[in-house]
């Protein structure tokens, strides 16, 4: 683990400098190891979604860092045992989903930190290496950890300006499925009250000089250059099993010949 290159790529996205990541469902170390050396700079470990085991973090973690980037966990739900597994096992930076509040991510935060700063329990785990490097990875990992706030119901947006008083947040990011599902119109990303709702985030967003985020789910490199294009700073790019099935279809490309 190199926690001053997790503090250089936390304070990139905080000053709203672009960061594309990606997000990661199969848990194998091999996917981990393949996306980490495709030059992202961080990938996003989906324990909501996801199938991963405690006692897998660990070897996914160490591909990851084996080639540069940076593991970091969006949480099932942001539960003391969801956060303190993350951590402890290594992550370096944190997305938490389902943000309505800014006391509900201010409680999550706070299980983040270690004292003064927080309640986070101190003990020896692979995150400073069972005990070795306590010291340095205990004075330097509430510095070094990127926090995002997830936004993605409809209620977020309606209490986005006290969100984006929690000063401890580098970014906020879009989930473009669930917020849309939140609004009865799941899925439709052309819909009026949707596009409603993504000017208000970036608008209350900039005013804040609060970094933005939203999830490219399709590999459509387009996309991803348009959401740059409109603000968007910190972006994980598709997700591992989109990444396979997209690529593996070949029927619609041999139609007729096979």
């Amino acid at each position: 683990m190199n926690l001053e290159n997790a503090k250089k790529l936390k304070t990139k996205i905080r000053n709203g400098e672009v960061s594309v990541g990606t997000w990661m469902q199969i848990s194998h170390p091999s996917i981990a190891e393949i996306l980490a050396q495709s030059g992202y700079e961080w990938i996003a470990i989906d324990l909501e979604h996801g199938s991963f085991s405690p006692g897998e973090l660990p070897d996914v973690f160490r591909a990851i860092e084996l080639h540069g980037s940076q593991p970091f966990v969006r949480l099932a739900v942001g539960t003391r045992k969801d956060v303190k597994t993350a951590l402890d096992a290594g992550a370096t930076g944190i997305i938490v989903p389902m943000i309505e509040s800014a006391k509900q991510l201010q409680d999550i935060i706070t299980e983040m930190q270690y004292p003064p700063l927080g309640i986070r329990g101190v003990g020896f785990s692979r995150a400073n290496t069972y005990g070795k490097n306590f010291e340095s990875y205990y004075g330097a990992i509430n510095n070094s950890l990127t926090i995002v706030a997830q936004i993605e119901h409809i209620n977020a947006i309606n209490n986005l300006d006290e969100i984006l008083t929690v000063k401890a947040v580098d970014a906020l990011m879009i989930g473009p499925y669930d917020l849309s599902a939140s609004m009865g119109i799941t899925g439709q990303f052309d819909h009026p009250d949707f596009l409603k709702a993504l000017q208000t985030f970036k608008e209350k967003c900039l005013k804040a000089k609060k970094t933005m985020g939203f999830h490219v789910v399709k590999p459509e490199i387009a996309q991803l250059k348009m959401k740059i294009q409109e603000g968007y700073k910190f972006l994980p790019y598709s997700i591992d099993g989109t990444f396979l099935h997209i690529s593996a279809n070949v029927n619609s490309e041999l139609k007729g010949l096979i």
